[in-house]
């Protein structure tokens, strides 16, 4: 019985199908492709589709290809990614991953930093506490870099030295950090400073000056004995960008004489990046009174041979530290009985002394070069001797130091921005058509899919119409049924009712006999046939009316 329905459900879509125009096939049939489209796209890339999570990133190559074979022995699939260092396995058993790893002690690299004194133990030897440190330390600061921004890997070695307490002359300690960053990715110079910073500040009695920082590619960002600004490729972005300023500021300034795209500036700057250190000591007169003095009175009288005689003065200036020591001598001598007198006084007198030093930060101005180019065409009544003023000014020029500035005036080839300029009014000329284009295209897409639904509404209409007709000739035709199966009903009836009567009299066999010759035997026939074609073609209808009837003789 479901097999019958089904069949009849099948000639029901069929029929109807055929039943449709061609504007209404077109649209079944398109609605069908597009759904089984959908539903294919949706099968095959998002239902099949496995997202992925990071389960450990940073790796190191020991470390992932462990993780790689703890995996494939779980058969548990998995991806790699950022050059073999991230190691990535479906969301949904992330965690329970990550459980599993740490249980089998993965990644075994991150036992590392401070972790590790905690394996020391009581027989440890002083070196080895003095080495497992170090580690430690390294460790810790490998963590601490590879949390800055654009930073993807790193190793810190420190060359701490011995203290020893019979040696008077003693080392500082130095590092050396190497550091990877993504690809295409550089560090700035402000990351590197951070670098330096950072390992100098955590080990005891390192200096900034002595920490050497490089990248995975070779190139030395910060050397030891040299600061982050002194290095090679910082020197060329520091003089490049005061280079660029100037220029940029000059430029600005012409381009208000001579108009824009009429002059150009080309500034070259020697910029002194060394760190110098001066010291400078001078002294003056002090006028507070004398720290010491002393004086003497030596006095002679009597015969004797006469003496020569004579008077002078000296001052005796010595300057040791901070004191000036001054003595003042005089004598006198007279011939016949002999008279001798002397007196002498010694005075050390406080001495002023200023001591200066002084340090020149990097990125002195050595000399530099100023070159600009003026338009003939636009700059012909342009004073050049008032630009040359102008363009001194703005760029601080000095001629004590040997700065030089060359000012012309000479035509411009416009060929390539005439050029330019006609590529460009094409381009937009093309934008514009192809602006127009699309405008066109959306509108005829918009009118089509209005054609389409006024189509399928008119479809839907005249399909509703006609539904509406069949639904009421079967109506009446099923009325038309319904009264053929009560006259049949009535006749069956009416015929057992005779065939009970007959047999009840014994007259069966003339009844048989006499039926063979009757005239409705063919119309009963074809009544039966048109009875079953009904059940076929109409099973639940036929259904209810026999309930119907059923439910009407119980009453």
């Amino acid at each position: 019985m479901n097999q019958d329905r089904i069949m009849v459900l099948l000639r029901r879509v069929v029929d109807g199908f055929k039943a449709f125009t061609l504007g209404q096939k077109i649209v079944v049939v398109g609605g069908v492709l597009v759904a089984t489209i959908g539903v294919w796209v949706y099968l095959h890339f998002f239902s099949a589709t496995t997202n992925y999570s990071p389960l450990f990133t940073n790796l190191a190559a020991k470390d992932a290809s462990a993780i790689v074979d703890q995996l494939n022995t779980e058969g548990v699939a998995y991806q790699l990614a950022d050059g073999g260092t991230t190691v990535m396995v479906p969301t949904d058993s992330l965690y329970a991953e990550r459980l599993k790893m740490a249980s089998a002690g993965l990644p075994a690299s991150s036992d590392t930093g401070y972790s590790l004194l905690d394996q020391q133990g009581v027989t440890t030897s002083e070196f080895m506490q003095q080495v497992t440190y170090q580690r430690a330390l390294e460790g810790e600061l490998t963590k601490t870099i590879k949390a800055i921004d654009g930073v993807t890997g790193a190793t810190v070695h420190l060359a701490i030295p011995t203290k020893d307490v019979f040696s008077d002359s003693t080392s500082k300690p130095t590092a050396s950090v190497m550091v990877s960053s993504g690809a295409g990715k550089k560090l700035s110079a402000d990351q590197v400073q951070t670098i330096v910073h950072l390992v100098a500040s955590a080990v005891e009695g390192m200096d900034a000056n002595d920490v050497t920082v490089a990248s995975s590619d070779g190139t030395v960002l910060a050397t030891a004995g040299q600061s982050t600004s002194g290095s090679t490729s910082t020197r060329d972005q520091e003089t490049a960008a005061y280079e660029q300023r100037l220029s940029t500021s000059l430029q600005s300034l012409l381009s208000q004489v001579v108009g824009a795209n009429h002059a150009v500036v080309k500034v070259t700057a020697d910029l002194d990046f060394d760190t110098s250190e001066t010291k400078s000591q001078t002294y003056t007169k002090s006028t507070a009174p004398a720290i010491s003095e002393s004086t003497s009175d030596e006095t002679y009288t009597g015969n004797g041979a006469s003496a020569a005689g004579s008077a002078n003065g000296g001052v005796l200036g010595q300057t040791n530290g901070t004191t000036g020591s001054t003595t003042t001598g005089s004598s006198t001598s007279t011939d016949g009985s002999g008279t001798y007198s002397q007196q002498k006084a010694v005075r050390d007198n406080a001495v002023n002394s200023v001591i200066e030093t002084r340090q020149n930060a990097p990125g002195t101005v050595r000399k530099l070069g100023v070159a600009v180019l003026l338009d003939s065409s636009t700059a012909s009544n342009a004073d050049l001797a008032q630009i040359r003023e102008l363009a001194s000014s703005a760029v601080g020029l000095d001629t004590t130091r040997g700065d030089t500035l060359a000012v012309s005036s000479m035509k411009f080839d416009t060929s390539a921005q005439q050029s330019a300029q006609q590529a460009l009014a094409g381009q937009q000329a093309d934008d514009a058509k192809a602006s127009q284009m699309s405008l066109i295209k959306q509108g005829a897409v918009g009118l089509a899919v209005l054609v389409l639904l006024l189509v399928t509404w008119f479809a839907t209409r005249s399909r509703r119409k006609r539904s509406r007709v069949l639904q009421a000739a079967e109506m009446q035709r099923l009325d038309e049924i319904k009264a053929e199966l009560e006259r049949t009903r009535q006749v069956a009836l009416e015929a057992a009712e005779d065939k009970a009567r007959l047999e009840a009299a014994g007259e069966l066999t003339a009844l048989g006999a006499g039926s063979g010759d009757g005239v409705d035997g063919g119309a009963q026939e074809r009544k039966l046939k048109e009875i079953e074609a009904l059940v076929d073609e109409q099973p639940d209808e036929v259904a209810r009316l026999l309930r119907g009837w059923l439910a009407t003789k119980g009453a």
